[in-house]
């Protein structure tokens, strides 16, 4: 008996800390819930063990099986932060559906063909769910919202990835509840757009990242050189597009949309903002790309193409930027160094205002000279696009000749000198005309006093 009770306490033990085990693991990785539907049939997803958190390979091995074969329209409605509890907390798919403030989106779930829930998938970074879903389509997302779509022109015969980002409750005026609200709206107002278009369509609705994490491993535990290397992954952002009468003519994508005022070390960064496109345009020879941005900023771009005889083609040039914030306006020049074809686009590492300037203040305007702009991967294009939703070839602001360049090519000049000078010393030397013969009369060599 008494080693019977041993053997019980032994096994007992055994699974607890199998168990503790289990739930630190799950303790140190962040999840998002994962919502997929579809206006056509899916393949079947053995639903997960409670628990059970589905990792990156298993969502792809899924989605290539699901998207994979044939031409698919993807609306990947992209939430900046969301988790499991924003469902538990304000109703919906894994929550209390009276007091649901999700009543499109679950609409949308239960009038598709198939749908597909992932409550638990492993998060990896901000950048892994755009990327994923642009290597299996093969096509880069298109930045969208409700009225782009209606003007849009979608072509159901290729893949197409449209992007629709959707704000989260950190840090705005409205509450979580009025946020995820709002966003249901935006989410049944797209879902409108396409069933008008009669486009047949694959739907995702996830997070960028978990907007509640769960409580990690102490750091003592971890190692500290370790952690010091890591790295966030950089985000996949989609480039904005405005559409005219239903066709795409206007694309600009930055890294980054740097403005300071007064003080350079100040930086604001308006990419990660999600601006209106309203106010813009574009026809045959002028476009004006106008980003209005929620903190009150608004950017504009403006453009225009002609006709050069001597290169006997159409080139675009970026004529101004102007900035428009907290009730001053500064304007730069651009045509002096940002210009390509008219169907290519314009591609740069900086554009700035102040440091190898390509954008030049405008000295008409006294505001102009407290700001200070500073375009980070910068490219954009206004004329003849692509496609109609791809960047046509980038021509960049990078000349062929650069420093390295005229470095190596001067020092390879200045060592060929050297050795056609030595070469041509050495081919000037002759040999004695006489010789000290014994028996013959010596050499004299006279000598003076």
């Amino acid at each position: 008996m008494a080693a019977a009770s041993s053997s019980g306490k032994v096994r007992l033990t055994t699974l607890l800390l199998r168990l503790l085990g289990l739930l630190s693991s799950a303790s140190c990785s962040a999840q998002v819930p994962l919502l997929l539907w579809s206006s056509d049939s899916l393949p079947p997803l053995a639903s997960p063990a409670a628990g059970h958190i589905t990792s990156n390979d298993q969502l792809s091995a899924y989605l290539a099986a699901a998207l994979g074969s044939g031409p698919h329209t993807v609306l990947l409605f992209l939430q900046d932060k969301l988790s499991k509890d924003d469902f538990t907390v304000f109703g919906g798919v894994f929550g209390n559906k009276q007091d649901s403030v999700f009543h499109n989106l679950e609409a949308a779930l239960q009038s598709s063909a198939s749908s597909i829930t992932v409550p638990a998938l492993e998060w990896t970074g901000a950048s892994s769910f755009p990327a994923l879903f642009q290597e299996t389509l093969g096509v880069s997302p298109v930045l969208v919202d409700a009225e782009t779509l209606s003007h849009l022109t979608i072509n159901t015969s290729v893949n197409n990835l449209l992007l629709i980002n959707l704000p989260y409750c950190t840090g705005s005026h409205k509450s979580c509840k009025e946020v995820l609200h709002d966003n249901d709206e935006i989410i049944g107002n797209v879902l409108s757009v396409v069933k008008e278009k009669n486009v047949p369509y694959t739907a995702i609705y996830t997070g960028l990242q978990p907007s509640r994490v769960i409580s990690e491993a102490s750091v003592s535990d971890q190692s500290v050189s370790r952690s010091l290397l890591q790295a966030v992954e950089a985000d996949v952002k989609a480039p904005i597009m405005f559409n005219q009468s239903g066709n795409p003519c206007i694309m600009l994508w930055a890294q980054n949309l740097f403005v300071s005022h007064e003080s350079p070390s100040k930086w604001i960064d308006l990419a990660e903002e999600t601006p209106s496109l309203a106010g813009s345009m574009c026809n045959n020879t002028n476009s004006l790309l106008v980003l209005t941005y929620p903190s009150g900023s608004i950017l504009s771009f403006s453009m225009s193409q002609r006709h050069y005889p001597v290169s006997g083609r159409n080139w675009f040039t970026l004529d101004s930027v102007q900035l428009q914030s907290n009730s001053q306006t500064a304007s730069f020049v651009g045509g002096r160094g940002i210009y390509a074809p008219a169907e290519y686009s314009f591609h740069c590492q900086s554009v700035s205002s102040f440091q190898d300037a390509l954008l030049v203040p405008n000295n008409t305007n006294q505001e102009t000279s407290k700001w200070s702009l500073n375009f980070i991967d910068f490219q954009i294009q206004g004329f003849r696009l692509a496609n109609g939703t791809n960047f046509s070839y980038a021509s960049d602001c990078a000349g062929f000749f650069t420093a390295g360049i005229w470095m190596g090519l001067l020092t390879s000049l200045l060592m060929l000198l050297i050795f056609v000078y030595g070469l041509h010393m050495i081919m000037q030397l002759n040999t004695m005309d006489r010789f000290d013969d014994p028996k013959g009369p010596s050499i004299s060599v006279p000598q003076s006093e």
